[in-house]
């Protein structure tokens, strides 16, 4: 990406500011206004992302310049903040490529393929205010060379949307999982949220089902990698799919934990995550906080 465009895609956001407001919805009609209005935040998150990679400056119009918060511990606050990341990046190596993006609301969260320094998965979460983006949270995780020991990659798997009408019944369950299993380490009741059946799993290090998971904690036992899981932040979803921001510990380090799932019949199926050291805060380009929503 050329310098000069990089700073054009900063400098221009004044002038295209005063972009059409689109309100957010979570419950719509097909048709409606505010079923146009979701999607078109979608989009507009999705082209934001790409505009990483191609340079293109009109996306940034999604942004408010005067209220724009950021929460990636890298980069500093505000545009100024995004143009100097965006100016730090090696010449033509950024690579955006969102699979996943659903709403809750003000927030919309995206699932990314990246090439950001380094090859990476993402998620990301932006929150809309009177139409514009405010404020962005994500998490980041060096993409593996290979898959997972079920041959599975942290992107692939399903992407459709469905059962709009059971989102809050599949986000409780997700969260009494969370609950119960990551927090409260009660595994006998993993077959009360998980289909044992049909349990696909993302993580680079876990295989599908429940026998994928035991092997993979035995063996973080026996090598004194520890995981530790001490609050739930958010909790997202649209449909079937359902997204918890967590933090705790991971192989002794602070961490944020970004894991999502897909529902179906009542029970956790499918799940991908990215687990990300949060640095110690003499090391933050910001004061916002990893969390804090």
């Amino acid at each position: 990406m050329p310098r000069g465009t990089l700073f054009r895609y900063v400098a221009r956001v004044a002038a295209l500011a005063t972009a059409a407001m689109i309100s957010a919805c979570t419950t719509v009609k097909p048709n409606s206004a505010q079923e146009k209005a979701v999607t078109t935040q979608k989009a507009q998150v999705v082209a934001l992302l790409k505009s990483l990679e191609t340079g293109d400056s009109a996306p940034v119009s999604s942004i408010n310049p005067n209220k724009y918060i950021q929460h990636n511990l890298a980069v500093g606050d505000g545009l100024a903040g995004l143009g100097a990341a965006l100016q730090a990046l090696p010449k033509g190596s950024a690579k955006a490529n969102t699979v996943r993006v659903f709403q809750d609301g003000e927030y919309v969260f995206a699932h990314t393929d990246y090439n950001f320094f380094g090859p990476k998965i993402g998620f990301d979460i932006f929150r809309f205010e009177d139409g514009k983006i405010v404020e962005h949270w994500d998490n980041l995780q060096e993409k593996p060379v290979k898959p997972n020991p079920s041959g599975r990659t942290m992107i692939d798997g399903a992407t459709e949307v469905v059962e709009l009408d059971k989102t809050v019944a599949n986000k409780t369950l997700v969260n009494a999982f969370v609950t119960d299993i990551l927090l409260g380490g009660k595994y006998d009741k993993l077959p009360t949220y998980i289909d044992a059946n049909n349990y696909i799993q993302h993580n680079p290090a876990i295989g599908d089902g429940l026998d994928g998971l035991s092997k993979a904690l035995e063996a973080m036992a026996k090598a004194g990698v520890s995981m530790r899981y001490d609050r739930v932040h958010k909790v997202l979803g649209e449909g079937n799919f359902v997204l918890t921001v967590s933090e705790g510990e991971f192989a002794g380090k602070h961490s944020a934990f970004y894991d999502l799932f897909r529902v179906a019949g009542g029970k956790i199926v499918e799940h991908w995550d990215v687990i990300e050291t949060i640095p110690p805060r003499a090391e933050w380009k910001n004061t916002n906080g990893k969390f804090g929503f």
